[in-house]
């Protein structure tokens, strides 16, 4: 008696949480999976209503510096090597895949969605298995450095080859190398000058998402700078009634696991139409090699930049302590610098009631939200 009464309490709470993961997903809004301790993530961003009609699926998926299992190493293993220090939650790109392929069932579940989709119909399920098989719910990767900490060879040979790569141009080469992939695209520049998001949107891409790159001035080796995926999902001239382009506005994610100076975000804020920065990822913890260069800029640079995004997600990015063995590994010098210490230390007093509107999210390895 006491063990059907267990079982009816664990069937009523999957109930209960099935059921508030689909109203979640009924809110028509991007999600962020952190499939690592590190800065691989899964961004789902919904298709618009009218895609959705035309299209079996809900979301489309970017695959965002993927580093799954095994090591890395730069230049040579004794001059740098890595292994994550826990284990990925999501460990193979099959399971990334079987993630997206989830979601998409309970956004099919959802209420919002009972008129516009359509449950699959046994030869649709068909083509489902043999997509999920092929790793197909992954419709692009995006990759952001050349370094196999975000571009890692042995992960990227296991995505299907026909699942097109966005990159910048240095890591194009690393990814060239390898001939997997059919399709390898070399991002454009988001600047002052082109400050026009579907001006970016290289096919295969739908127009209405963009994938571009920020860079800073005086950063050669464009070591911090970002990618920005911009996307105009649910257009609604209501949301952005400042300006006259406002049906053409777009929301962004912008992603700098090593940061990026403030100054350099000045072509996001004076965009044409403009963009609002729903997920800002950029780390807390700054990092360096002795004193002599500065790798990941911190949580103070963080506060900045945000001053500068006013996203309404700051999240955290690229601040695994990993195992690492190599010479590099003695000169590392590493400072956690928490959001409050930075807030506490600035100078700026008119951003502390702006702070209040900012949610800073630490997304652990394995856990997603929900960007409302």
């Amino acid at each position: 008696m006491e063990s059907s009464d267990d079982e009816k309490i664990s069937t009523e709470l999957h109930r209960l949480t099935r059921d508030a993961i689909v109203r979640s997903l009924a809110t028509r809004r991007p999600l962020l999976h952190h499939l690592n301790a590190d800065t691989t993530w899964l961004l789902q961003i919904p298709r618009p209503a009218s895609a959705v009609k035309h299209s079996k699926r809900i979301y489309y998926n970017i695959l965002i510096d993927p580093w799954l299992t095994g090591g890395q190493s730069d230049v040579a293993s004794w001059f740098s090597q890595q292994w994550h220090a826990t284990p990925s939650a999501v460990s193979t790109i099959d399971g990334a895949n079987q993630l997206a392929r989830e979601i998409e069932h309970l956004a099919g579940a959802s209420f919002l969605y009972r008129r516009t989709y359509k449950p699959p119909r046994p030869e649709d399920e068909e083509q489902e298995e043999e997509d999920a098989a092929r790793h197909r719910f992954i419709d692009a990767i995006a990759i952001s450095h050349e370094f196999t900490d975000h571009c890692h060879p042995s992960t990227l040979k296991t995505v299907h080859r026909d699942v097109p790569v966005f990159c910048t141009d240095k890591a194009a080469l690393v990814v060239n190398a390898m001939r997997h992939f059919r399709a390898v695209h070399v991002v454009p520049t988001f600047t002052s000058e082109a400050c026009d998001w579907r001006a970016n949107s290289l096919p295969p891409l739908p127009e209405w998402l963009s994938i571009s790159r920020i860079v800073a001035a005086r950063d050669f080796k464009y070591y911090h700078s970002a990618l920005m995926i911009a996307f105009n999902a649910a257009p609604s001239a209501a949301s952005f009634s400042s300006s006259s382009s406002g049906v053409d506005a777009a929301e962004v994610v912008i992603y700098t696991p090593h940061g990026i100076p403030a100054s350099a975000l000045a072509p996001v804020a004076n965009a044409d139409p403009p963009l609002s920065t729903l997920a800002f990822l950029h780390g807390l913890h700054s990092i360096s090699i002795g004193s002599a260069q500065q790798l990941n800029l911190g949580g103070h640079n963080g506060l900045q930049a945000q001053r500068v995004l006013n996203a309404k997600y700051w999240v955290g990015t690229h601040d695994e302590v990993k195992a690492g063995l190599g010479i590099v590994s003695w000169f590392l010098r590493r400072k956690v610098v928490s959001v409050e210490e930075a807030s506490s230390t600035d100078t700026n007093s008119s951003f502390g009631d702006e702070w209040d509107d900012v949610k800073f999210e630490e997304i652990p390895n394995g856990e997603s939200r929900v960007l409302e």
